[in-house]
């Protein structure tokens, strides 16, 4: 999809109730990278070691690919609106008690509830948008992805701001602002229709059967495993105070969004999905070896450079798992995240570990081996991924209830 094609007049005149689903998206992907900045200032007021506060991650993620199973499950019978509501209250309430901890474990399962809410929330938005979107689905799904591109920027922005003086700040920042969000979305959001077919919550695991979806989850699983090990890794090997490691992951953040919602698509539509992709993944991979081994200045030119790689390898992953099967675009992206996701898990539990049983260098040398790998899945199992994804219309979206946590 070319971001262009939507049109800026598409783009921004939309009902009430579509911006306020994109301003809640917009603090939900916020809380993704929000801890990045206050990671060492975590550990040391709890007390606890990288490996131990890099957990934030693992059971936020760890809870979100499980979800994946149930999100359609839960939407189709409840309905869009009161999924996200459902999502919005349990992050209201888990963000505002992790803000509360007195250990690390407390932080760790108080972040694991987050992680169930933002799964519902998310999984559900672009549903919501392209279902009551103005101007067509293009003009919907970049308007989801600008959301998610500025979610993700000013994550690490505004927990270097509040963590600046309490590392708690942040939680209770999220708390109100996905507390605002639940507002907006009950006053301007209507019900949105229900699908014909309810969705099991073994649909996902039974589309994975289709070589073409399975491999893009393989690919991205690799990926990912690199992708959260820059995310959550990089933050104690920097070593910043909380402003200058939110200032580096918020250009990490723009770079990811320039990348994902413009560049991308001129990318793809120039050279092919499948090339941009394995291209993109192997300039990661070298990005993320000489982050490890460089001097200081050059892992934090490095990490911010990792967010234009990691922006084009999402929009082209989502696309591949939304077009390159049969299955149900929602049931389809379900499936791919739930495998994804488990690396998500993995990597801020291992980076960590691998350090302590080696060196500072070594997990940023894992990570490159292991975007490498997803770039072969890529190249042995092109012709299953050769599909062309399809540009996803108001109708399934509608219909189906509940899309994909994109990217």
């Amino acid at each position: 999809m070319d971001p262009l094609d939507a049109g800026a007049g598409g783009l921004l005149k939309q009902p009430k109730s579509v911006w306020a689903t994109a301003g809640a998206s917009v603090v939900a992907f916020m809380g993704i990278g929000l801890v990045d900045p206050i990671l060492p200032s975590i550990a040391h007021g709890l007390d606890a070691t990288p490996s131990q506060v890099s957990l934030l991650f693992t059971s936020y993620f760890l809870i979100t690919a499980v979800a994946m199973l149930v999100t359609g499950f839960v939407s189709s019978r409840i309905g869009g609106r009161r999924t996200l509501l459902l999502g919005l209250a349990f992050v209201v309430v888990f963000a505002g008690l992790a803000g509360t901890s007195g250990t690390v474990g407390e932080l760790v399962a108080f972040r694991a509830g987050w992680g169930l809410g933002n799964a519902l929330f998310v999984s559900t938005a672009l549903a919501v948008i392209v279902g009551a979107a103005a101007g067509g689905s293009a003009a919907a799904i970049l308007l989801y992805e600008s959301a998610l591109g500025l979610g993700m920027a000013c994550g690490p922005l505004l927990g270097a701001l509040l963590g600046d003086a309490s590392w708690r700040y942040p939680f209770f920042g999220t708390a109100f602002l996905m507390a605002v969000g639940f507002l907006c979305i009950t006053v301007f959001l209507e019900e949105q229709p229900k699908p014909a077919r309810r969705t099991s919550p073994l649909d996902p695991v039974r589309a994975l059967a289709h070589g073409g979806l399975a491999s893009a989850a393989v690919s991205a699983f690799f990926y990912n495993y690199t992708f959260f090990t820059v995310l959550a890794f990089t933050p104690f090997v920097l070593n910043m105070s909380p402003y200058r490691s939110g200032a580096v992951f918020f250009a990490w953040g723009v770079l990811l969004a320039v990348f994902s919602v413009i560049v991308a698509p001129r990318l793809q539509k120039r050279f092919g999905s499948l090339k941009v992709l394995g291209g993109s993944l192997a300039l990661l991979a070298a990005d993320v070896l000489v982050l490890g081994y460089g001097s200081h200045t050059t892992a934090v030119v490095c990490t911010i450079l990792s967010g234009a790689f990691i922006g084009v390898n999402n929009t082209v992953y989502t696309e591949l798992a939304l077009g390159v099967s049969d299955a149900p675009r929602p049931v389809a992206s379900a499936g791919y995240n739930f495998v994804r996701w488990f690396a998500a898990a993995a990597a801020p539990y291992f980076a960590p570990k691998i350090e302590e049983w080696t060196d500072v260098h070594i997990p940023f040398a894992v990570a490159a081996v292991t975007a490498i790998v997803g770039a072969a899945v890529v190249v042995v199992q092109r012709k299953v991924l050769t599909r062309e994804a399809e540009e996803p219309q108001t109708r399934h979206a509608s219909e189906d209830g509940v899309a994909v946590f994109a990217n």
